[in-house]
């Protein structure tokens, strides 16, 4: 199979970073397929249809993607006329052309339209069946291994610094399971994509497994970083991936484990759920227990009068993400900064969640109750700080 991947960039991106090799060598293959398709098309044509396994050699030959390009590029190229099936014409404009100029007679089949519609059809059957076939594969696959977690450390230093460290193993190491991690998060999104819904959960929960939150994160901010220009990546995506160091090579970012079969808005979705997944992983901080308390007593203040469901209490919905990640010490931390003596926490009927509620007789403009430093400890710290040195008197009363 032509293993050359298809350049995700348009030309002027490849001239200015340096990458016009990658782009030439793509629009050879994609030529290359075109050439094979028009041929399959001509040569399995019985006059009035296409045989069920017309489309496997050139599939095998050049691999789903490539052969869906130049299809789904034909299409937009010559359908000014409504000559594809409505279908057909809606599937292409699913394909990512991946800022392919318009025009570009190399990539655009000269077989007639009405074979090339009906050809379509046979190549997105055979690409349904591979797919499945290669979900069953891999499903099979992660069984037989355990789904074991790959444990290599994420190393975030260029190769260069690698290799004037000693460090070369642990590099390609790393890098090599970032690949790896970027093949995972694109399956997971497809396989995980129907109906027009992403099950953005159980598809962060796949990657999550097989390669644990740090690594998913690096590659996800390496990918986001690329796509600052993206109106379908949210702005706190974006501010958030900025925070995270990725290493470049040579000054320039590296580009094999970019995430670029995804479509954009989906991976955006795929993003949030996977920091807000992060997020509930982590321990909770005194800080944490902190804002949540300040929260729920400012929910206490704003109510101007009891919003219990009986109207004796006021009350205030607990946090779902804080009840994710608290333990119990948590939640006894959260009630002893509340300074209110009839303080519950408590489920309500025919409402989702826990809630805080107090008496309507108590004073809800009470401050928080911030534990003191401990006295002892404070004592302590005092013995244990260094003492200045003691003058000698003998000396002192000779002078």
């Amino acid at each position: 199979m032509d293993k050359t991947p298809i350049y995700p960039h348009p030309a002027a991106y490849a001239r200015e970073n340096g990458e016009l090799e990658q782009y030439r060598a793509s629009l050879k293959a994609l030529t290359d397929c075109k050439c094979a398709i028009d041929k399959a098309i001509n040569d399995n044509w019985d006059g009035m249809n296409f045989a069920r396994d017309s489309a496997k050699s050139v599939l095998k030959q050049f691999g789903p993607e490539k052969v869906a390009f130049i299809l789904a590029y034909t299409v937009r190229e010559k359908n000014l006329d409504n000559r594809f099936s409505g279908h057909n014409a809606s599937w292409a404009n699913t394909v990512p052309m991946y800022g392919m100029a318009g025009g570009r007679d190399s990539c655009t089949l000269e077989s007639h339209p009405a074979k090339v519609d009906l050809f379509i059809d046979v190549v997105r059957e055979d690409i349904l069946e591979l797919a499945q076939e290669k979900s069953e594969a891999r499903s099979t696959k992660h069984k037989r291994e355990g789904m074991k977690m790959d444990k290599t450390p994420v190393y975030t230093e260029s190769f260069q610094y690698a290799y004037q460290h000693e460090e070369e193993t642990q590099h390609i190491a790393s890098h090599t399971a970032n690949i790896g991690c970027k093949e995972a998060i694109e399956q997971a999104i497809a396989d995980h994509y129907s109906d027009n819904c992403l099950n953005t959960a159980a598809a962060v929960q796949d990657v999550v497994k097989r390669f644990g939150y740090e690594r998913m994160l690096y590659v996800l901010a390496n990918t986001v970083q690329d796509m600052e220009q993206d109106g379908r990546v949210s702005r706190a995506n974006k501010d958030w991936a900025r925070t995270i160091p990725v290493a470049f090579e040579s000054g320039r970012r590296d580009t094999s484990y970019l995430i670029t079969r995804s479509h954009p808005g989906l991976l955006n979705l795929f993003v949030s759920e996977a920091r807000h997944g992060y997020l509930l992983s982590l321990p909770l901080k005194r800080e944490d227990i902190k804002a949540e308390a300040a929260r729920i007593l400012a929910e206490f203040q704003n109510a101007p009068e009891p919003n219990s469901p009986n109207k004796t209490h006021y009350m205030a919905q607990i946090s779902p993400d804080f009840l994710a990640r608290a333990k119990t010490k948590d939640h006894d931390r959260l009630m002893a900064m509340l300074p209110f003596q009839s303080l519950t926490f408590s489920a309500l009927n025919g409402r989702k969640g826990t809630y805080a509620l107090i008496r309507q007789d108590e004073n809800r403009f009470q401050p928080l109750v911030l534990r003191r430093p401990s006295v002892r400890k404070k004592l302590q710290e005092q013995q244990d700080a260094p003492k200045p040195p003691t003058k000698d008197r003998t000396k002192a009363q000779e002078r």
